[in-house]
This record gives C-alpha cells, sequence and structure tokens, in this order.
C-alpha cells in the first residue's frame, strides 16, 4: 500500500520522448502545443514524500502550484532571455514555454500540507502522511500472557 499513496501519471510521456528526440528538446519553438515535460525524483523520507522538481532557468514567480481532488499540477515556463534587438541568435537549443506535471496524491498524504521551496533551479515538495496512514502497533493480549504484533 505504501508505493500507492503517491502516483504518477502522464500517459504520453514515451510519445513526447520521442517526438523531443525527432524535432528537438522542445520541438519547434512557437509550435509545441502540449507542455514539456519536468524530470522529477521522489522519495519517501520519514513521515512525508518529498519531491523534487529539475527546473533550470525558471523564477519562482513562474511557478504555479495547485491541488484538486489529489491531483497536484505543477506548471513552470521559461521566459526568453532579454536579448538586445541588434545581437543575431547563432544558437538557440534552450526550451522555452510552459511546462507541466501532475500527479495523482493518494488519500492517505495530506495536500492540505504541501511545503514547497525552490533553491539553484530545484523545486522542491514535502507531502506529510497522514496519522491514520502511518504503521501503529497494536497490543495483543492473552490468556495470562501480553504479546505485541506490528500492524
Amino acid at each position: 500500500m505504501q508505493g500507492q499513496m503517491l502516483m504518477r501519471t502522464d500517459p504520453f510521456r514515451e510519445f513526447d520522448r520521442m517526438a523531443q528526440q525527432l524535432l528537438g528538446s522542445a520541438g519547434v519553438r512557437g509550435t509545441w502545443s502540449r507542455p514539456a515535460l519536468m524530470p522529477m525524483d521522489a522519495y519517501r523520507s520519514g513521515d512525508e514524500y518529498v519531491i523534487s522538481f529539475d527546473l533550470p532557468g525558471v523564477t519562482p514567480d513562474a511557478i504555479e502550484l495547485e491541488v484538486e481532488r489529489n491531483v497536484l499540477t505543477v506548471k513552470a515556463e521559461r521566459r526568453p532571455a532579454e536579448v538586445p534587438e541588434t545581437v543575431e541568435m547563432q544558437v538557440s537549443e534552450r526550451p522555452l514555454g510552459v511546462f507541466s506535471r501532475q500527479l495523482f496524491l493518494g488519500e492517505t498524504l495530506q495536500s492540505d500540507k504541501i511545503q514547497a521551496h525552490y533553491d539553484a533551479g530545484v523545486l522542491t515538495l514535502r507531502i506529510p502522511i497522514a496519522e491514520q496512514a502511518k504503521p501503529r502497533r497494536i497490543e495483543v493480549t492473552g490468556a495470562g500472557s501480553q504479546q505485541q504484533l506490528s500492524a
């Protein structure tokens, strides 16, 4: 059950990877209609889940987090750098635009207590596990003896 507390979903991920390989990392600028993916790591640490998203070149004010019906949506926008009009761009490979990820949060996570921190291009979310989902010990008593079992 612990593995089902945080579920990642993106049914078109492999299609996006193939398209990005064929078209470049962001497709043809201005024509890529689907938001690009943002890489993430997720793990459980004690009584919380920690999720880190790579968002290099994104300012904190360009990040949006929203939870609706246990679906966490992370959106970020990488805006173009200020380049003088007199400059002739030679190479432009860094993807620009909106990046988005959605995660389904299990019922056992406290989505109303998510903490978000952004540093050095990494957005880190901490999601506490609800008290009712934490393991607890149940005492089993018998005739004349007591035993404890882990629940």
